[in-house]
């Protein structure tokens, strides 16, 4: 059995790579059942967001489909994309590598921005949509809920999500440094899905007055305005309102651009001052070539970066302690994963010792001592004596475990196994009977 991650992400590939490969719901579903019909003794669970998509993987080693190359062939026929347009920018974790990695995912160590607190529901939702898919298992069950709970143990444990920390945050910090008084800025926000929402939240924060949500559905739309308190426009007036807004955050959903150059150069012809773009969707909402009109100032996630910086070079000493946390919560996942399968063995041990206690109290109490009336309380006796026999077998199997790795008590409890059955058949251990 072997643990197996293949995933790009922010910062092994750019964001017009990520966003050809991206996964919304319905599609991370379809590609989860398509694996585990076509795997089936393998488990699979994929994630996708704007900075990250990645598929995780646990199954027998002899299991196809468990090396990079299929695991290429995979995303490049589901997204109808060319092998040679992204493999040199995946990467591909195995065993404990790839457990660290899920856990620095679920713990916003890995994110572009670290300590965002978003990233824990991102997982647990794509866990969900895995568990609807059913194409988990016992191993990526145990994993992600390991995630889950180291994840909450960083964010609890150390002042990581302090300050700005979400991508949105990052956006609107981007805004205060280009504004010189942010806050009488017009701010048009393109959707209303949980993005978009954050977007709101920290501009009302910094005291943007004049704030407008633009949606597809415009109940959406009504409903994030009523809540905060701000404007709700349908999408028929998006041109209008892009027209007379200072800064346009965009975060729809869309497999397509919704503005090309040719097409958004005439609301810029009509707009008056500077404009920032800040497209925080993958896919984009704009095509990268409007920044090249004038007045108009376009950043994508990925130009998001020197703000980025500087939040990661304020946790330093909390991300050191994220990190410790992390390491201790791999090697205890990896102590449990190395070591499932001495549980049976464990229980086949067990059920040996009871039957040498049933053979012989059936010695002791044969002939006269038939139905002697000590015969119940022997056997509860007896049974008491195997239970603290197993109980210090177990000890020891766990700490060679510990010392000298699974393997090593593995040997150890199979080897005990072996006696116990060779005294429940009636030899010792060189095939003689007991005397």
């Amino acid at each position: 059995m072997k643990i197996i991650v293949a995933g790009l992400n922010h910062k092994s590939a750019p964001i017009d790579i990520r966003e050809r490969l991206a996964f919304d719901a319905a599609d991370t579903i379809k590609a989860l059942r398509e694996l585990k019909n076509k795997f089936g003794n393998a488990e699979f669970m994929l994630f996708s967001t704007c900075n990250r998509v990645e598929l995780y993987i646990a199954g027998p080693v002899s299991a196809q489909g468990l090396d990079g190359g299929e695991l290429v062939k995979f995303l490049s026929e589901f997204k109808n994309i060319s092998p040679d347009d992204f493999k040199e920018f995946l990467y591909i974790h195995q065993d404990a590598d790839a457990v660290r990695h899920l856990l620095m995912v679920a713990s916003s160590l890995d994110s572009m921005v670290v300590g965002e607190s978003q990233i824990i529901a991102q997982v647990k939702e794509s866990y969900s949509r895995a568990c609807k898919a059913k194409s988990t298992g016992k191993v990526l069950n145990r994993l992600f809920h390991c995630g889950f709970a180291t994840g909450k143990k960083v964010h609890t444990t150390t002042a990581i999500s302090s300050g700005r920390v979400s991508v949105a945050g990052v956006a609107v910090e981007l805004a205060m440094q280009l504004f010189v008084d942010v806050s009488t800025a017009k701010v048009v926000v393109i959707g209303a899905g949980e993005m978009s929402e954050l977007l709101v939240q920290h501009f009302l924060h910094i005291d943007c007055k004049d704030i407008t949500v633009v949606n597809r559905s415009y109940e959406r739309a009504l409903d994030m305005a009523n809540h905060y308190g701000i404007r709700g426009q349908k999408w028929d007036q998006l041109h209008e309102q892009l027209i007379t807004a200072d800064i346009v955050v965009a975060a729809a959903a869309t497999q397509d651009y919704l503005f090309e150059k040719d097409s958004f150069s005439r609301i810029a012809d009509k707009h008056r001052g500077t404009l920032l773009i800040i497209d925080i969707a993958v896919p984009r909402n704009f095509a990268p070539a409007i920044n090249e009109l004038e007045d108009v100032y376009l950043y994508s996630v990925d130009d998001l970066s020197n703000v980025v910086d500087q939040n990661r070079r304020t946790r330093e000493e909390d991300i050191t302690r994220g990190m410790q946390i992390v390491d201790q919560s791999v090697n205890d996942f990896m102590n449990w994963f190395r070591a499932r399968d001495i549980g049976p063995l464990i229980g086949k041990m067990k059920e040996e010792f009871a039957q040498i206690g049933q053979k012989e109290l059936g010695r002791f109490f044969a002939g006269p001592r038939r139905q002697a009336s000590c015969k119940e309380a022997a056997e509860s006796m007896v049974k008491r004596i195997i239970n603290c026999v197993s109980h210090c077998v177990i000890n020891n199997v766990d700490d060679m475990a510990q010392k000298h790795g699974p393997a090593e008590a593995e040997k150890l409890i199979n080897g005990i196994v072996k006696q116990a059955e060779q005294i429940t058949s009636g030899q010792d251990n060189n095939g003689r009977a007991p005397s």
